[in-house]
């Protein structure tokens, strides 16, 4: 099971920068956000750390991450591969679209 870490602006370049990764875009206040955040547990349980890191990025903390990766509604998922970003999935997704997000880079 993949640990589901909090990231700051300061961590979430080194965090991104290799492999594949899932950043959990919310906000404390989102109750869209508190319900996706029980789906992204189950979806990190489907992954071990050396598959697929996760984060959660505040975007109250993040202001500057929100802006540059245009975060307008929240929640918003991105996969990003090697620093890249690979899909955005924005709101209420499900287990199965989130999984297959992070397994579509996986290869």
């Amino acid at each position: 099971m993949a640990v589901i870490q909090e990231w700051s602006e300061t961590t979430f370049a080194e965090a991104v920068k290799s492999g594949v990764v899932m950043a959990d875009f919310y906000a404390v206040w989102c109750g869209p956000c508190r319900m996706m955040a029980e789906v992204l547990e189950k979806v990190a349980a489907d992954f071990t750390d050396d598959q697929v890191k996760f984060g959660k990025l505040n975007i109250e903390n993040c202001k500057n991450l929100a802006a540059q990766y245009n975060i307008r509604t929240i929640p918003t998922f991105i996969v990003f591969k090697d620093g890249e970003v690979k899909s955005v999935n924005i709101g209420v997704k499900s287990q199965k679209m989130l999984t297959e997000a992070i397994r579509q880079e996986l290869g």
